[in-house]
């Protein structure tokens, strides 16, 4: 059940923004093991005025930003990444233009079905992979 930001400056056809969609679902469907159909995937791109870009990068600079539960090995963390970075590669991004930032809340601080705390619900699947 992560939440998935992806962020850019560059603009890009719909085709090609439902392909990095796909690429960040398909890398934590093999990395964390997330449940079929769990997109919970948002494509955002900023006029560049609004996103600076840091010198060593180009304009395919991309930002990952992921929330999820805590419980990930740092070996699913591993393979997240270098499947997001595989992914996006294949779609014309460079590995030194996409950075990737997970942050881990407590599930606490989750309000799902209805309102309840994360840690409170039987999610149906693993956080521990």
């Amino acid at each position: 059940m992560p939440f998935s930001r992806i962020e850019t400056r560059r603009e890009r056809p719909e085709h090609e923004i439902q392909a990095l969609i796909e690429a960040v679902y398909q890398a934590q469907q093999e990395a964390l093991k997330v449940p079929v159909d769990d997109r919970q995937i948002r494509y955002i791109c900023y006029p560049p005025q609004h996103f600076h870009v840091p010198p060593d990068k180009t304009d395919n600079f991309t930002f990952v930003e992921i929330l999820l539960f805590p419980g990930r090995s740092l070996a699913a963390k591993r393979t997240l990444y270098q499947g997001i970075v595989r992914r996006f590669g294949a779609l014309g991004i460079a590995p030194t233009d996409v950075f990737i930032a997970l942050q881990e809340l407590p599930m606490d601080n989750f309000g799902i079905q209805g309102g309840q705390p994360a840690s409170e619900v039987n999610l149906g699947f693993d956080v521990h992979v």
